[in-house]
């Protein structure tokens, strides 16, 4: 597994797609959690992880489930956590979740990325 992580519009999916190769993407504002399980890689996977909260679907094992069924799949997401701490519960909830899923995913991938400014650091 492959993760990569930074803030909104600083190039990580271009990142993603040069490291990886890959030309189809699944897509976590669209996508479910049978394409989750089967594709090469998914961008947006803060916002699958935020779809799956307002249908007030479990989050818990997100991260060993990908670990154990999608093992090779390269994640790109939004870093959250730097930001102002949102006023509304929700957001709240979404922030800290996505927050411990990646700190999962970090755990199993092979390789992590930050990207900032379209420049991607190996962190892992």
């Amino acid at each position: 597994m492959i993760l990569v992580i930074g803030g909104a519009f600083q190039g990580k999916q271009q990142f993603a797609r040069d490291i990886s190769g890959l030309e189809d993407w699944a897509d976590g504002r669209t996508c479910g959690e049978e394409e989750l399980d089967t594709c090469s890689g998914m961008i947006h996977f803060h916002e699958y992880i935020r779809n799956r909260l307002a249908k007030g679907q479990d989050c818990t094992g997100i991260a060993e489930r990908v670990a154990r069924t999608n093992p090779n799949v390269v994640l790109v997401a939004n870093e959250l956590g730097c930001g102002v701490v949102p006023m509304d519960a929700f957001d709240r909830r979404y922030r800290e979740t996505v927050g411990r899923i990646c700190t999962g995913l970090a755990a199993e991938a092979e390789a992590v990325y930050r990207v900032v400014c379209g420049i991607g650091v190996k962190i892992k």
